[in-house]
């Protein structure tokens, strides 16, 4: 679909893509940035990159490219803009820098963390690398530039099994989402030995919610992130990444279901698919939420904040990545 002029005429052109789950009177607070945020990127040859769990208004009607940290990594290496801005958090923005050394990206906040980034330093996984002499490091993108530089190749929720497959090893040291590396073991023969990190949002989730909504919704069908703990993903009638689950909601047409992750996704997937019935016991992340249309605007009108990564680890920390993106 074209995109038309600036004005009035462009924005009402959008809503029509969100009406289903934004307000009209909320929509009216969104305009004026939605339309400056247009005009800016076209003068500026700059393109946004959204997470899943970025806001409607954010993934639906200022984005370019979305979806999942897979996603967004294999995108941003290919991008003819001259800037990038990262609209999640602050390790994505850190990967797009990693694979676009000679761009300018902006995060519209230097606060949008993440606890499992944050959960494991290199530090952390030099001293693993003694203790497992023989064990080749699988680092989950949600890590720092500095943890990937001490790894052999990164990996996402949707291709952790492959990336653990290829290295063709006994064991692996997978890290730092304990969760997911124990429902990537029960999938694979190799032995993944695993850090005790966790994600603020998939780790609230609970088996009983699952038996509480089965009561209350009969048929409904479970979705799950595998960052779930492993009790939850058994419960659950699919696991998978975030793009994994949008594409099980895209082909299977459920009458009921529920995406056991971060809030926002189910409002992104629920404006493409107005007919199908989204129950939403969600978490919300508190660091995504700290991206806004108004300091998307900012960033693009002040070029803050530019995001850069120490030269002394970002080669080591590129070869992880583009190790994934190979694969």
């Amino acid at each position: 679909m074209s995109i038309p002029a600036p004005g009035p005429a462009r924005t009402a052109a959008l809503y029509d893509r969100v009406h289903h789950v934004i307000p009209r009177i909320e929509w009216q607070a969104f305009e004026a940035d939605i339309d400056a945020i247009l005009a800016l990127k076209r003068e500026r040859n700059a393109i946004i990159l959204a997470h899943n769990y970025q806001t409607p208004e954010i993934f639906h009607c200022v984005a370019d490219i979305v979806g999942d940290s897979l996603a967004l990594a294999r995108e941003a290496a290919r991008t003819q803009a001259s800037t990038i801005i990262l609209a999640g958090v602050t390790f994505m923005a850190e990967t797009a820098k990693l694979l676009n050394p000679d761009k300018t990206v902006l995060i519209p906040d230097l606060d949008a963390g993440c606890s499992l980034a944050e959960s494991i330093t290199a530090a952390d996984v030099r001293l693993l690398r003694e203790r497992y002499p023989n064990a080749p490091v699988v680092a989950y993108v949600n890590t720092s530039a500095a943890v990937k530089a001490e790894a052999d190749i990164c990996c996402t929720s949707g291709n952790t099994r492959a990336v653990v497959e290829s290295l063709g090893a006994d064991q692996v040291i997978m890290l730092p989402d304990e969760y997911l590396a124990h429902n990537v073991a029960a999938q694979t023969d190799v032995r993944i030995i695993a850090w005790t990190g966790h994600c603020e949002v998939h780790e609230r989730f609970m088996p009983t919610e699952i038996a509480e909504l089965r009561e209350a919704h009969p048929g409904i069908v479970v979705l799950a992130h595998p960052e779930c703990p492993p009790e939850v993903v058994a419960a659950a009638d699919f696991a998978g990444s975030t793009a994994a689950m949008s594409d099980y909601v895209e082909k299977r047409r459920p009458t009921r279901v529920v995406l056991l992750t971060e809030c926002s996704m189910s409002d992104n997937v629920a404006a493409k698919y107005p007919d199908i019935d989204f129950v939403r016991p969600c978490n919300l992340c508190p660091h995504m939420k700290r991206i806004t249309l108004s300091n998307i605007r900012r960033a693009l009108e002040t070029n803050r904040h530019v995001v850069t990564v120490d030269p002394a680890i970002a080669g080591r920390a590129r070869q992880a990545v583009e190790r994934m993106l190979a694969l």
